[in-house]
């Protein structure tokens, strides 16, 4: 049974999970992860989702405040075994919940353009492609996407 804990970033499976994100995409990424590591360092990261398959750890994410209206969803990511499930989707709408609870209606996030199962969910979740922001602007690799609640922005 998929079960979600809302938590913080110093929950010890969120951090393993990071890990074994990091891992993933050091390995996707190659030469350029050094660029992207710098923007997700979880240190600041108040609001995080795991997902529980019983006890075990399988996915997480998570959302910072840009401004009094807009998050950023981090540090998705499922174990490869747990794929294909719609674990990811479960996340992010809990992220989107959580977000929208705390008076948040406007999320955006970055994506690597080689993490085609990542596109495909948040195209299939809502999200519209945007063109990069922040430190994202100018990098080819890298793929932003914004949502709206319905009725706001």
């Amino acid at each position: 049974m998929i079960t979600l804990l809302r938590t913080d970033a110093t929950n010890t499976d969120f951090i393993a999970l990071v890990k074994s994100l990091d891992e993933y995409l050091a390995l996707m990424d190659g030469a350029e992860h050094s660029f992207y590591s710098q923007f997700n360092k979880i240190t600041l990261l108040n609001n995080v989702v795991i997902a529980f398959d019983d006890n075990t750890p399988i996915g997480c994410g998570a959302f910072k405040p840009i401004d009094d209206n807009k998050v950023e969803i981090k540090r998705m990511f499922v174990k490869e075994e747990a794929r294909g499930q719609r674990i990811a989707s479960k996340i992010l709408t809990e992220l989107e919940n959580w977000a929208s609870a705390l008076g948040f209606n406007h999320y955006i996030l970055e994506t690597g353009i080689k993490q085609t199962a990542a596109v495909a969910l948040y195209h299939k979740m809502g999200y519209r492609q945007i063109p990069n922001y922040g430190q994202y602007e100018g990098i080819t690799n890298s793929i932003c996407f914004s949502k709206a609640n319905e009725g706001h922005c």
